[in-house]
């Protein structure tokens, strides 16, 4: 049984790898045959999980080996050790056998395994009557791999892991391991070049910048109590319900008196009524996956499976969630598949080779974000991202996902000149390797999880974004996204409200040329984050005028916006006008809404999102063209717009938009029937800071048309009585 000395002296210096051929219990003529490691121990008793002696072992080795015969059939030890005068006791990891199985190796080989991250990763477990956690992590090019940690002094020898055959997945199971402890992996490239300790790519839970080791968890302990609000959106279809999204990056909506990030619980003691007063929704969160830069705001995540651990544990995220979903709120995920940052602890050449990016920066670099691009077209890399998107879902209970920049995925010259890129087979510049890669991550998400919806910010006029994805191999069909980012719309809405009105009558095709494509996809329309920073300044600051024009500009913007046909998405802020712009190191100015102005555009918003939720004419048709119907929309000479929101079964809503600061009245607007319409909005209402002018309550139609009294620089809503 005694090894050659040079297999000794690779694994006491840590260059084995195959420590599982040394150490643990083996079978043999006089009966089962032990080694173990153990540094600093002068004496070493072998016993069984139960406490009953099997025998003492011989130090072979000052180093801390010891081996010699034990009594049974090969079974997990534990070991009393002395030495120093200190005694102590060890579970000896090999002389466990492997926990992942033949399906998982065939499974994971395949690129099909939708559960793992029940496999990888660290996982709190009972194997083989011992209770410990088990780490798989996938380095396939790897020489050698351990597990390290704060439970074995960040020493690469202690725990080296077992290859598990072809897959190129390491696992080891470290009995007695709770949760709570830092952990990293070390590898040995196959050059032998020892590469950074790296972070778990499926860990759970993170420690708080900047350090950046992992944490072992345990099983979830929230019991979830969101059964009505999960059946519900598995119900309905999402493109005839309202959905009004309020976007929050959660280290800055609010500040605890430390100026320092809020809980998840102090964010639901606080954020959760906040919204439901509002009227949205859905929350959707700016990335929270954990990242180590406060200012890429999570859009460069080292940790695709944690919370960040700026808000607290893990468990805390499953309790906001749960929170929101007992008051009616859904919560989306801001995701990013496109790209991850090049921080030596993440996954950058993982393995000591470009693993889950590309080696050639043509393809693997991306030049915007200086990040690396994930390389979609290998099914471990593209599996590891379907089934992160699954996690969400089942793990934490999320509604939805906003996949953040899909456009410099589908894209191979996407911010690149000429020469810094690689055509595809065809020669052309899409990236169908993306394309399949999106299409797989919305046929699970959908097919796995009813009541979740996909929404792609996608900026360019690639076909079908939210049309159904054909079936794997097929090159023809849509991507499968339930929604997308209508950014067509925000860029010439704003592009129109920035301008004096006196010269709004000049661009009158700026608000009309939306509606020519309106139903090409299923739109949200959205005010985000990206407007209101590195200098674009706040929506408030983009308004023409003296304050109580951009004010009265901002009121009838927004209540335009909500009588436009597609789902609706506000920064937070934006909602009582913050004036300055966002910065993700402060809290909001919520000291404005002492402001009556300030309060006035709150209360709007307040109503418009009652208002879309109580009126399906404003909502049920959001995705489809027989929804809308023009009323005015050649009169540029005023800048006045007019349309009508109708729905099958349901009083239509006229909505009629002045966009100059002369009031206008008499006004002549047709209507499809005659009698009494009722006016439900009025942009310019006192309560909202505005100068009053209205219709008294409605207008009565008749030969198919009304005279209405247009407030200047305003927004009214009319729903026909009949």
């Amino acid at each position: 049984m005694k090894p050659p000395s040079d297999a000794i002296s690779a694994l006491l210096e840590g260059r084995h790898d195959d420590p599982f051929s040394l150490l643990g219990i083996f079978p043999g003529p006089e009966g089962s045959f032990a080694r173990t490691w153990i540094p600093g121990a002068d004496s070493v008793e072998a016993h069984d999980l139960s406490g009953a002696s099997l025998g003492t072992l011989t130090r072979v080795d000052d180093a801390g080996l010891f081996e010699g015969i034990v009594s049974g059939d090969p079974q997990p030890v534990r070991y009393s050790a002395a030495g120093h005068g200190a005694e102590w006791s060890v579970t000896d990891p090999y002389s466990f056998g492997p926990i992942l199985g033949p399906t998982d190796d065939y499974l994971m080989g395949e690129g099909t395994h939708l559960r793992l991250w029940d496999k990888m990763g660290a996982h709190l477990v009972e194997h083989q009557g011992a209770t410990g956690t088990h780490f798989a992590v996938w380095a396939p090019n790897a020489r050698r791999v351990s597990v390290v940690g704060n439970f074995n002094g960040w020493d690469g020898r202690r725990h080296v892991m077992r290859r598990r055959g072809g897959v190129g997945v390491w696992e080891i199971f470290l009995p007695d391991l709770n949760a709570g402890h830092a952990y990293k992996f070390e590898i040995v490239g196959s050059d032998g070049q020892l590469q950074p300790q790296k972070a778990d790519p499926f860990a759970f839970a993170a420690e708080l910048r900047p350090r950046t080791a992992s944490l072992t968890t345990g099983p979830m302990t929230h019991e979830w109590q969101d059964k009505g609000h999960r059946e519900h959106w598995a119900s309905v279809d999402p493109r005839r319900v309202p959905i009004s999204i309020y976007e929050v990056h959660a280290g800055s909506w609010d500040k605890d008196a430390n100026g320092w990030f809020l809980s998840w619980d102090a964010l639901a003691d606080k954020l959760i009524p906040y919204v439901v007063e509002m009227g949205f929704t859905h929350i959707e969160f700016m990335p929270i996956t954990e990242h180590p830069y406060d200012p890429s705001w999570g859009y460069q995540t080292t940790g695709l499976y944690a919370p960040s651990a700026r808000f607290g544990d893990h468990e805390g995220f499953a309790r906001f969630v749960d929170g929101a979903h007992q008051a009616g709120i859904g919560v989306l995920l801001d995701w990013v598949p496109a790209h991850f940052p090049m921080d030596a602890h993440g996954l950058i050449r993982f393995d000591g080779t470009a693993l889950y990016e590309h080696d050639d920066p043509r393809l693997g670099y991306h030049p915007d974000w200086n990040t690396a691009i994930y390389n979609f077209g290998r099914r471990e890399v593209s599996s590891y991202l379907v089934n992160n998107a699954l996690f969400w879902a089942e793990r934490y209970h999320l509604d939805g996902l906003r996949v953040d920049a899909v456009a410099s995925m589908l894209y191979r010259d996407y911010s690149r000149k000429s020469d810094e890129w690689i055509p595809n087979e065809d020669g052309g510049r899409e990236n169908w390797e993306a394309v399949e890669f999106l299409r797989a991550t919305n046929r699970a998400v959908y097919r796995e999880h009813p009541g979740i919806f996909t929404i792609a910010e996608e900026s360019t006029s690639w076909p079908g974004v939210s049309s159904p994805a054909p079936a794997p191999g097929e090159r023809e069909g849509g991507l499968g996204f339930g929604f997308k980012w209508n950014m067509g719309w925000m860029h010439d809405t704003l592009q129109y409200m920035a301008r004096e009105p006196i010269h709004r009558q000049h661009h009158h095709g700026e608000i009309t040329f939306g509606l020519v494509y309106a139903y090409s996809e299923n739109f949200v329309l959205p005010l985000s984050h990206d407007e209101v920073v590195h200098g674009k300044g706040s929506i408030l600051a983009k308004m023409p005028g003296d304050d109580w024009q951009k004010f009265a500009n901002l009121r009838l913007y927004y209540a335009f916006m909500w009588g436009y046909p597609g789902k609706k998405l506000l920064f937070m802020g934006q909602e009582f006008a913050q004036r300055e712009e966002w910065a993700e190191d402060r809290a909001l100015d919520w000291h404005l809404r002492t402001s009556h102005a300030h309060e006035g555009v709150r209360s709007l918003v307040r109503d418009l999102n009652r208002l879309y939720r109580e009126k399906p004419a404003l909502h049920a048709r959001d995705c489809e063209a027989d929804g809308f119907e023009w009323l005015v929309g050649d009169d540029a000479a005023n800048s006045v717009f007019a349309w009508l929101r109708k729905a099958p079964g349901e009083k239509p809503v006229a909505v009629i938009v002045n966009m100059t600061p002369i009031a206008r009245a008499p006004y002549r607007v047709s209507l499809p029937h005659d009698g009494r319409w009722t006016e439900v909005m009025n942009s310019d209402a006192q309560e909202y800071w505005g100068s009053g002018l209205g219709n008294l309550g409605g207008v009565e139609a008749k030969d198919g048309a009304a005279w209405v009294t247009l407030p200047p620089l305003a927004t009214i809503m009319l729903e026909y009585d009949g």
